[in-house]
């Protein structure tokens, strides 16, 4: 049995948490804007908050493609840096960042021209078109800084600068409020835009996010030598295919997940408005909490794709198996909340009794899950350090799509379990995914010292 060096895992501890707590907080900057989104709209009126909810929908779908296209830059250059190859981070880099811009001028055809199709397909209110149309309208415009923006925070985070994501995540939050305010609601002698305000104002702030990023990353010590913005080379298309070929896999791992959520939204909507009310208390709770997993998860792809590029087989065990005890750390503390006190969480959401008993009975499920959506999300983070990307696709879209939601369905409506059946089947999804990456962690990395 291999000797375990405690001064090691402290180290790598220590190591992880330090790149960790930076994603951390600016994965809930970006939950915060969503917040500031919906609290200025829903005092506007009804209506532009039931517009900026489907938009912001339909405008996540977008998100993710931008950050899945990007999730192949990360490991890319964290396992350059271990093998001490710094001279090819640069041409990389400039690759990805073409592959992002044209991706997202494509997001922005689909935004503007597609999104607003979809939405007359999805039997919204009618009343609501026209206010969804202006939202997707004005958001568009920020697809291709989005895009661009996830490339420069890729490898940023894949040389172990994972702070710019804080900065410009709490910039991005600060900035929105004032913003959102005077568009929205017409202030500074400006018409009151409403919904296409909302769109409006995150675009712009994007674009602002984007620029501050390239500045930062002009006049900073920590990129010196790098050459990341130099002049764009033709297209290398050995590189370019590898970048896809690493994410769109993982692409259509995140659009896995995020429609499984989608999915269980849309089967609870037909039990009823409380019943509604319920799991968006318990979801929106579930969200804020699998921001520390999902940071620690960012942080474990840097750590294990270090240890990939020096070929160390034992340091890529540690960084993945520190990196999950962390996990299991993180989540110990959301599920003791969510188990412990259910009912006072969901009571400052809502004053309606009904809803918070059944959000109440949500959030001790989803206390439940904690562990799975940890462990899952962890295992992923280290997988995606040594570039494996296919196998997990195919353990979420079999975990997601022929456990969980199927077995959900079957549980909630013909076993009349309603919301409540639909999240054990939530579980029992989320449960195979984490034992299926984490024994394909385990799998993947040898005994030895070497990994090949």
């Amino acid at each position: 049995m291999a000797r375990i060096d405690a001064s090691r895992l402290l180290d790598e501890a220590k190591a992880t948490t330090r790149l960790a707590l930076p994603l951390i907080t600016g994965q809930l900057a970006a939950v915060g804007m969503g917040a500031v989104d919906a609290v200025l709209a829903g005092h506007f009126s009804a209506e532009v908050l039931g517009a900026v909810a489907v938009g912001v929908s339909l405008w996540s779908l977008a998100v993710v493609c931008a950050i899945g296209l990007n999730l192949a830059l990360p490991p890319s250059v964290s396992q350059l840096v271990g093998a001490g190859r710094l001279a090819e981070v640069g041409p990389l880099f400039r690759q990805a960042l073409g592959l992002a811009g044209s991706a997202g001028l494509l997001l922005f055809v689909l935004v503007y021209w597609v999104a607003p199709l979809l939405v007359r397909q999805l039997h919204v209110d009618p009343r609501l078109w026209p206010q969804v149309t202006a939202f997707l309208h004005a958001i568009a415009f920020g697809a291709p800084a989005i895009a661009c923006y996830f490339t420069l925070r890729g490898v940023s985070d894949g040389l172990g600068h994972t702070r710019p994501t804080m900065y410009f995540g709490l910039l991005g939050l600060s900035l929105l409020g004032p913003l959102d305010w005077v568009l929205m609601y017409g202030k500074l002698g400006l018409p009151a835009l409403g919904a296409q305000g909302s769109g409006m104002a995150t675009a712009i702030i994007l674009w602002a996010e984007l620029a501050a990023f390239v500045l930062y990353m002009r006049r900073s010590r920590a990129y010196r030598g790098l050459h990341l913005l130099g002049r764009l080379e033709r297209p290398d298309w050995h590189q370019l295919a590898m970048l896809l070929r690493l994410g769109l896999p993982m692409t259509f791992s995140l659009l896995m997940e995020s429609s499984l959520f989608v999915a269980a939204a849309l089967a609870i909507g037909r039990l009823g408005a409380d019943v509604v009310a319920s799991h968006q208390i318990a979801l929106n709770v579930a969200s804020v909490t699998f921001m520390l997993p999902l940071g620690l998860a960012m942080a474990i792809t840097v750590r294990v794709g270090f240890a990939r590029g020096r070929e160390d087989a034992r340091a890529v065990r540690y960084a993945g198996g520190i990196g999950i005890a962390l996990t299991l750390l993180t989540q110990s503390l959301s599920t003791a909340l969510m188990l412990g006190f259910p009912h006072l969480i969901a009571a400052l959401y809502s004053h309606n009794g009904r809803v918070v008993a059944l959000a109440s009975q949500l959030l001790v499920l989803a206390g439940v899950f904690q562990f799975s959506d940890g462990i899952q999300a962890a295992s992923a983070g280290a997988l995606r350090g040594l570039k494996d990307t296919r196998a997990p696709m195919a353990i979420t879209v079999f975990a997601y799509w022929l456990v969980g939601f199927p077995l959900g369905l079957y549980l909630g409506f013909n076993e009349h379990l309603g919301a409540r059946g639909i999240w054990m089947g939530l579980i029992a999804g989320l449960s195979v995914a984490a034992a299926l990456l984490l024994s394909r962690f385990i799998w993947l990395v040898p005994r030895g010292s070497r990994v090949g």
